[in-house]
């Protein structure tokens, strides 16, 4: 499925996060739902998602959505929602703007892959986030890997306790986050795709979602 995937938008490099997210929607992985909104297209009437929502540059240029201020959360109605999109339009290097339904605060996580020189594809796992860079809590391992691969890594961070349970919360899906961790080692192994980000991904008691994601081909 990678690999059809890749020969349909076979020309490009980068992918834009939408593009990203119907891939891990098709591989059966939990992403928002959302509509994308290409340069010079507007709003459709009725956009069928549920408020509040989040609207999000996208573009193959802009390396962190924060920085260019390119995010907006907790749009409450239809006014708000084209005051967004209008200001994201306007960012440089804009190439449209994904609108999507807000998830839920959950715990949240970063799973990543990548095409190591030395060792070949490799998963990494950590606290996801601004926590990612503030505590480099991230553990890695060698793709393809196992369900018990998959459960070593988790349990290699310290934010695990947070996953466990912690201080009277709820465990959170460890079942739902393997998963995750074993489709980015699929599609990191498969050796057409570089790179692949993403974070935050948010665990909850049960289930999980995937809020961004970024993906380089070789």
């Amino acid at each position: 499925m990678v690999k059809d995937f890749i020969e349909i938008l076979r020309d490009k490099k980068t992918f834009l996060e939408h593009e990203v997210k119907n891939l891990l929607r098709d591989r059966g992985l939990p992403v928002p739902n959302g509509i994308f909104i290409r340069i010079g297209e507007a709003i459709p009437e009725m956009i069928r998602l549920s408020y509040p929502l989040v609207a999000k540059v996208s573009s193959s240029k802009i390396v962190s959505k924060t920085e260019v201020h390119g995010v907006r959360i907790d749009i409450k109605d239809e006014d708000e929602l084209k005051k967004a999109v209008t200001e994201l339009m306007e960012i440089e290097n804009a190439e449209g703007v994904l609108i999507e339904e807000m998830a839920p605060h959950g715990v949240e996580v970063i799973v990543g892959g990548i095409k190591d020189k030395q060792f070949g594809p490799v998963v990494m796992f950590g606290l996801g986030g601004i926590f990612v860079e503030l505590f480099e809590d991230t553990a890695f391992a060698l793709a393809p890997m196992t369900g018990e691969d998959a459960l070593w890594l988790i349990r290699q961070v310290k934010g695990y306790k947070l996953i466990e349970g912690y201080r009277g919360r709820p465990p959170m899906d460890k079942d739902a986050l393997i998963k995750i961790i074993l489709e980015v080692s699929d599609i990191i192994a498969s050796g057409d795709v570089e790179e692949i980000d993403l974070n935050p991904v948010s665990i909850y008691p049960k289930g999980a979602m995937v809020l961004d994601a970024k993906m380089k081909m070789r």
